[in-house]
């Protein structure tokens, strides 16, 4: 549900202003907007108004992203950070998110190295065969 604005010396952040410090499209930010990312007051006309916070969540939004994170994992996390919890659980749950996640690139990366030498292999094939007939 917007919130509204209220009257606030924090600074605050139109749609435009967010999309191009991030290099990001509105519909980008509306699409984390309503996974619940992102919460933004609404102002005169309902125009969206995003406070620093949302700014905060954007960004390490964008990190997580950057890290090949999902976005149930991105979110799961920045509400964790949020909350006025003890360090070390946050720690510990970060670290096996990103242990799991170390673990499925290192069996990606093997299966890309399997696959290229494959490839290597057919190449190598392609090529005898051209050869092959070239002679004749």
């Amino acid at each position: 549900m917007p919130r509204t604005r209220t009257e606030t010396s924090a600074p605050t952040y139109t749609i435009a202003q967010l999309a191009r410090e991030f290099d990001l499209t509105p519909r980008a930010i509306r699409f984390y907007e309503d996974h619940g990312i992102v919460a933004p007051m609404r102002g005169p006309g309902g125009r969206r108004i995003y406070s620093a916070r949302d700014r905060t969540r954007l960004k390490l939004t964008l990190r997580g992203k950057r890290l090949g994170l999902t976005l149930a994992q991105i979110r799961e996390l920045i509400d964790m950070y949020e909350s006025p919890k003890d360090a070390v659980p946050q720690a510990r749950k970060f670290l096996a998110v990103l242990q799991q996640h170390r673990a499925m690139l290192e069996q990606q990366r093997e299966d890309i190295e399997i696959t290229l030498a494959e490839i290597a292999r057919h190449e190598a094939e392609c090529r005898r065969i051209i050869e092959g007939t070239r002679r004749s």
